[in-house]
């Protein structure tokens, strides 16, 4: 069964940092693009992270570059998004997503996402 299993959100003051953590199994994901979405109440689903599993290439939004960082561990299969310097607008439900590049262009695996709650 193919998972996508985040964990490490919580209740943050503003400035404070989180890691959150998605543990990917089930197939081989050395193909894949793994990255972070996040929703906040009454808005749309925005992208935030992804990195190619293969290589470690990077990409952020504008609105976290210097702030957070995507890094994975092949060993673990697991991708990590450290959140540092964090505001009250980066309140959110946040999702890891997976893609192969070969096959399409949308992220068609998605785990069942994990709350962040930035307090001011």
């Amino acid at each position: 069964q193919v998972q996508l299993v985040e964990s490490g959100g919580g209740l943050v003051q503003a400035g404070g940092s989180l890691r959150l953590s998605c543990a990917a199994s089930g197939r081989t994901f050395s193909n894949y693009v793994m990255a972070w979405f996040r929703q906040a109440p009454g808005k749309e689903r925005e992208f935030v992270a992804n990195i190619r599993w293969s290589g470690g290439v990077t990409v952020y939004a504008d609105s976290v570059k210097g702030r957070f960082a995507i890094s994975r561990d092949n060993a673990k299969s697991t991708v990590y998004l450290q959140m540092n310097s964090l505001k009250p607008e980066d309140t959110a439900v946040y999702f890891c997503a997976a893609k192969n590049p070969r096959v399409g262009a949308t992220y068609d695996l998605w785990g069942q996402g994990t709350q962040v709650t930035v307090s001011s």
